[in-house]
């Protein structure tokens, strides 16, 4: 494995170069499987961060042909990591979840079958942008209004 091969994968899955370069290792130069191995990570990884505070984040809003509302609160740790762009990109994805699966809770939101990648649940996805971030990411709560309720 060469600096190279640990940059590929490290522009494909947003992880840290020393996990890049573990996970070349472990798969032998095998870039899918240094990118399954990655992925098989990322619970343990959000796991361990799940016991940090998250007194950072926002409210992300998101409107679908003007009939259904949401308002989301993604709590991170950092007010850095708050406006990342990465971190307001996924709290959108988020919102456009609840707006097109309407779950009741938080947590059926996070088991639900993700609609941008239907191999992912909402939670895995969480998961992978917590592992690429470097910090606790919470779904605190959300709310959906759709015309005619």
């Amino acid at each position: 494995m060469n600096a190279k091969e640990i940059k590929k994968l490290r522009e494909e899955t947003g992880a840290g170069v020393m996990e890049c370069r573990q996970a070349l290792f472990d798969a032998r130069g095998d870039n899918k499987k240094a990118k399954d191995i990655l992925a098989s990570s990322a619970p343990a990884i959000a796991k361990k961060k799940a016991e940090r505070a998250t007194k950072s984040g926002l409210i992300e809003g998101y409107v679908h042909n003007n009939k259904i509302g949401v308002l989301v609160e993604v709590s991170c740790e950092s007010d850095f990591v708050a406006k990342n762009p990465l971190f307001k990109e996924m709290a959108h994805k988020i919102a456009m979840q609840i707006a097109s699966m309407n779950p009741r809770s938080v947590d059926a939101l996070l088991k639900q079958e993700f609609i941008i990648d239907p191999n992912l649940k909402v939670e895995e996805f969480i998961n992978a942008q917590i592992m690429q971030i470097k910090e606790n990411i919470v779904v605190k709560r959300f709310i959906r209004y759709e015309l005619g309720e």
